[in-house]
């Protein structure tokens, strides 16, 4: 099993949008085989003060696969590659951090 994070940057004003096209996305990843999960998260207000401020550009997509030849494998898949272009302008920054159980 391995893990994702990818931290996205989304451009002033357009997280919303953003956010439309990538749900219209989430039913098709999950169903690629070797996906367990996959969905994005954003900020939430709390009390706590050991978080980061509360970022209002930015998505977090938590995933899950199988192992790395499923994530390859979705990285080409032709739906991601749709999802990429109606995002363009949308997404100012991308970084993807994977990692394994400890």
């Amino acid at each position: 099993m391995i893990h994702v994070i990818a931290t996205i940057t989304c451009t002033p004003g357009n997280r919303a949008k953003f956010l439309a096209e990538f749900h219209r996305v989430v039913p098709l990843v999950l169903q690629e085989d070797g996906c367990v999960v996959y969905g994005p998260t954003v900020d939430q207000s709390q009390p706590l003060t050991i978080t980061t401020p509360k970022r209002s550009n930015v998505v977090v997509v938590v995933e899950q696969w199988r192992d790395i030849p499923a994530l390859q494998a979705h990285l080409v898949a032709p739906h991601m590659k749709t999802y990429r272009e109606k995002v363009t302008g949308l997404v100012d920054n991308i970084a993807v951090q994977v990692l394994e159980p400890a």
